[in-house]
């Protein structure tokens, strides 16, 4: 009588093999079930994400001419310039700004956005829009270098040459602020600027001569 007393008194807490097997189950099932949702969802998310990125037609005046791309919202001015390809076919192709650190720290990619030396890195594609862009291919006037890439030549300031442009654009945009002036206001203006050859002492003196070419 005792024994049957606590088999009936500890029936509640006895786990069967039937419900152990059962539990099982439902676990399995559960873990197959939600993984599978949480694919589904990343899925959707992907997708809506993929809605939000739209392209917009945009027109950009480079050095005087001007083309029509279709740029993502997330496209740099640099890419445009170096790789893009207008609507008409044509590839804009102007090289000379320079895909270095992409973070707007070394200036190879410097050009002219309104007449003010910009990172072409930093600035978006749709935010140059109508307004006019140099680089440093539009600096010549056909056969004939502007004074500071005949001040550069001459007074050999480049190495390697892959920063030059930069230090092109940047000079012209100094001399075009202040068309005279002294060592120390050109290594401020240049301070944005690297050289890795070091080529720094004859950059500054070109830039000493180009301000003489151009009349300050």
């Amino acid at each position: 009588m005792g024994k049957e007393k606590d088999l009936e008194k500890n029936k509640g807490s006895v786990i069967s093999r039937r419900g152990f097997l059962k539990g099982m189950g439902t676990g399995a099932v559960a873990a197959t079930v939600a993984p599978t949702a949480l694919v589904s969802a990343e899925k959707s998310a992907d997708a809506k994400m993929g809605d939000a990125i739209t392209r917009a037609k945009i027109k950009l005046h480079i050095n005087n001419e001007t083309h029509e791309v279709e740029v993502e919202p997330r496209t740099t001015l640099l890419s445009v310039l170096r790789d893009g390809i207008d609507t008409s076919g044509k590839r804009i192709d102007l090289t000379g700004a320079k895909s270095i650190c992409d973070r707007g720290e070394c200036g190879g990619c410097t050009v002219q956005v309104d007449g003010k030396p910009i990172y072409s890195c930093m600035m978006l594609a749709i935010d140059a829009a109508g307004k006019q862009i140099t680089t440093v291919e539009g600096l010549a006037n056909g056969d004939q270098l502007h004074p500071v890439q005949e001040a550069f030549v001459q007074h050999d300031a480049l190495m390697c040459g892959f920063c030059t442009p930069g230090f092109v654009v940047a000079s012209k945009s100094l001399l075009d602020e202040n068309p005279a002036p002294t060592l120390e206001e050109i290594k401020g203006g240049l301070s944005g600027n690297i050289c890795r050859c070091g080529t720094y002492p004859f950059i500054f003196e070109a830039v000493k001569t180009a301000s003489g070419k151009m009349g300050g």
